[in-house]
């Protein structure tokens, strides 16, 4: 364990004793009722967790955002991080999905943007040790869109991670140290990066990134973005969107679930805010939310197209 870990380790213990909130959320977490399913063959987790449901309804329109201080710039006296590189603040998340988990808000209030900061979540998977970095966009699940923070949990809880390695895949973009796949037959659209370089890695994911559409009115293109480390390779998965819920959110009566997707989600871990969608929700319901959310199948090509073109005029 490195010095940053250690860090972390202690900042939990801390904010555990000495903040009643992180306390009383962290110690439910062993109480949690868990499901689980499969999404075309591959495992995923439902999850009840009624303490989230402040993330999973959170209004992100404009109006509602400047209604509201950000509460990453005016924080509870509790809470308090560690710095990371001069520009990031390593803090506990006081409404966790899992044991450990993290909020990393930049230090200035700057909305929501991945590309200026992918090398830092490379950085932060590295130096975390043992942990998944991850990103909502700024309408893909992030709760304060008006503020640029990753998020971080310990590796153990995401399908993804096991998920990705029977995925098929094509080649993309192939550096010295680096490949960028398109996985197919997947759970959700999705590019998978591969890397033992971390400057060749950003330059890909850069690559991909000038590809994906920006909605009008946008500041960039919907995603989602997981990151860890195994052993000497950088394993990031990009999952490409197009809407920030699914019909079902919407719906009334019995056709409504309260589940709005965001990088966990789209990992395979399910968090349900209602315990009557985690006792009635299937298989199926959870392929249409991230199909419904996720680009098509044709999009996911013409992406791929664009990319070798790309490529091959160099």
């Amino acid at each position: 364990m490195n010095e940053l870990r250690e860090r972390v380790e202690d900042l939990l213990d801390n904010q555990i004793r000495n903040w009643e909130l992180v306390r009383t959320n962290t110690y439910a977490l062993a109480s949690l009722k868990t499901r689980y399913l499969y999404i075309r063959d591959f495992p995923v987790i439902l999850q009840f967790n009624p303490e989230r449901i402040r993330s999973s309804a959170a209004k992100t329109d404009t109006a509602s955002l400047q209604a509201r201080p950000c509460f990453f710039c005016h924080r509870p006296e509790e809470q308090y991080g560690i710095d990371y590189n001069d520009a990031f603040d390593i803090l506990v998340n006081p409404y966790p999905i899992s044991s450990g988990h993290l909020t990393i808000p930049l230090k200035w209030h700057e909305d929501q943007q991945i590309l200026p900061y992918y090398e830092d979540m490379l950085w932060l998977a590295h130096d975390l040790q043992d942990y998944a970095v991850f990103y909502n966009g700024p309408k893909c699940g992030a709760s304060a869109p008006d503020h640029m923070h990753f998020q971080a949990m310990e590796l153990g809880n995401l399908p993804i991670e096991m998920n990705y390695k029977k995925a098929s895949k094509g080649i993309v973009w192939e550096g010295r140290n680096t490949v960028l796949y398109v996985l197919y037959d997947f759970m959700a659209s999705a590019f998978l990066l591969i890397s033992s370089d971390l400057r060749e890695a950003d330059y890909a994911f850069k690559q991909l990134y000038a590809q994906l559409e920006i909605k009008e009115g946008d500041s960039e293109p919907m995603m989602n973005v997981v990151t860890w480390k195994d052993e000497d390779n950088w394993i990031s998965c990009i999952f490409p969107r197009k809407e920030l819920r699914p019909s079902c959110f919407y719906a009334e009566g019995d056709a409504n679930i309260l589940i709005s997707p965001a990088t966990v989600e789209m990992a395979g871990l399910f968090i349900t805010p209602l315990e009557k969608d985690f006792d009635k929700v299937t298989s199926e319901d959870l392929e249409t939310i991230l199909r419904e959310v996720s680009i098509s199948e044709e999009e996911k090509n013409e992406i791929v197209r664009k990319m070798i073109q790309s490529s091959s005029r160099k």
